[in-house]
């Protein structure tokens, strides 16, 4: 049996597998508001223990970026990806037996260290399953799932939350994690170059649409992470990643609280209007791509599209997070505009974050990729550590100070993309 594209089957299961991640991810911080009572913590301390929370999710995230890089390398995406997720399903799940905040943060420990092997895994994947020009918009279709997963996760989790109650809200979506593995096996059955199903014309698209990059792919030396920092590109990475995703988790962690606090919204509201800056997410996520994919197809240098896509969104989330800081307190009373602000600039976010995720396989080769994708993740983490733990300090009169610090991680993040790394891919 020959299917036709089956690239795009690939890439839009890991999309799912990353609306799940999203959706069991972001499943305390919309209940956490509402559920916090019941472990004995005060109102006063319910923002610094979701922060104590979110630590132990991130530390674990990041060094499970790292290492998952290392596991996609040795076991290839398939097995990898699989046990990423089946991991990750029963950490959600355990989180119905928490009782005590320690036990919750011992779950979210175990949930971030699994969780946090589809993004070096994906990446991967594409660099398998795509030529360099069509890298980017397989990038954005993934990171479309991000947005699309926290698009759903409100009102599922809200829902769910209202008919069942927390702990059997952490079971049902912990079943649908494993119900992807099935689907992932049977149409994942190989790698491009061994996959049955594969057609002879597909087959060529995918590995000799540059056949010097395939030779190179070959021959590349597999080099330790020491190694892998030697070159300016990985800093580059590293250092843009630690800088912008902070900007994402400000609003993935804290968003359901910043509403409840600034307009008084309950779990029902929550669920209705929290979707929509991530649907803004997922448009921006698919518009990246497509921007520096065309480019490319148009014979512009990978990576110089790259750059153009990163330069483009970094500036429409300046703009949105500008016009935030200087009408916060008027948008008090019209919550719709506060979201399509905020929406806004994850639309800018998800511009440009699927091509910085995508410059690794444009930078390095072989068995590299997944390693250098890991190590971006974890700069991304330890960045997003030192913004959860200041949110809680910084909010406690306004939220200006939060969307300040947005702000300005934005045009540090260009600085990095735009002067530590190369213009050319480096070929180890």
């Amino acid at each position: 049996m020959k299917v036709q594209g089956l690239r795009w089957y690939i890439i839009a299961l890991i999309a799912v597998a990353t609306v799940i991640n999203y959706i069991d991810r972001s499943a305390i911080n919309i209940m956490w508001p509402y559920i916090y009572k019941e472990f004995g913590i005060a109102d006063a301390d319910n923002k610094s223990a979701l922060a104590l929370i979110t630590t132990f999710f991130m530390i674990a995230y990041a060094l499970g970026q790292t290492f998952t890089g290392k596991l996609m390398d040795a076991v290839g995406t398939r097995l990898g990806m699989t046990i990423s997720i089946i991991s990750w399903s029963v950490s959600i799940a355990l989180h119905a037996f928490a009782r005590t905040l320690l036990s919750f943060n011992i779950f979210r420990f175990l949930l971030g260290f699994s969780e946090a092997g589809n993004w070096p895994g994906a990446t991967k994947s594409n660099a398998e399953w795509f030529p360099p020009k069509e890298r980017a918009i397989a990038q954005g279709i993934f990171g479309a799932g991000a947005s699309l997963g926290s698009v759903v996760s409100a009102p599922v989790i809200a829902l769910l939350y209202i008919a069942f109650g927390w702990k059997m809200t952490f079971v049902l979506i912990a079943a649908l994690g494993l119900i992807w593995v099935i689907p992932w096996l049977m149409i994942n059955k190989a790698a491009p170059d061994k996959h049955p199903w594969l057609t002879e014309k597909e087959k060529q698209h995918i590995l000799d649409t540059d056949l010097q990059d395939s030779k190179q792919a070959v021959a590349t030396k597999v080099l330790s992470w020491k190694e892998l920092l030697k070159f300016r590109n990985t800093w580059g990475i590293i250092s843009g990643r630690f800088f912008i995703d902070p900007v994402w988790w400000l609003f993935v962690t804290w968003l359901p609280t910043f509403l409840k606090e600034q307009f008084l919204f309950d779990i029902k509201q929550i669920g209705a209007f929290t979707w929509l800056p991530y649907l803004f997410a997922a448009i921006g996520s698919l518009a990246g791509g497509y921007h520096s994919s065309r480019q490319v197809k148009r014979g512009l240098n990978a990576v110089k599209a790259r750059k153009n896509s990163i330069t483009l969104g970094c500036i429409v989330m300046l703009a949105s997070l500008t016009v935030i800081v200087y009408f916060l307190d008027g948008l008090k009373d019209s919550p719709t505009l506060a979201m399509v602000l905020i929406g806004t600039t994850l639309f800018g976010f998800q511009f440009l974050i699927g091509n910085i995720q995508t410059l690794p396989s444009d930078y390095f080769h072989g068995k590299n990729v997944g390693t250098v994708a890991g190590m971006g993740g974890t700069a991304a983490v330890a960045g997003t550590l030192l913004t959860t733990w200041a949110v809680p300090i910084i909010t406690k009169t306004s939220y200006v100070s939060f969307f300040v610090l947005a702000a300005v991680l934005v045009p540090i993040t260009w600085i990095c993309i735009k002067y530590i790394t190369a213009k050319k891919v480096i070929h180890q």
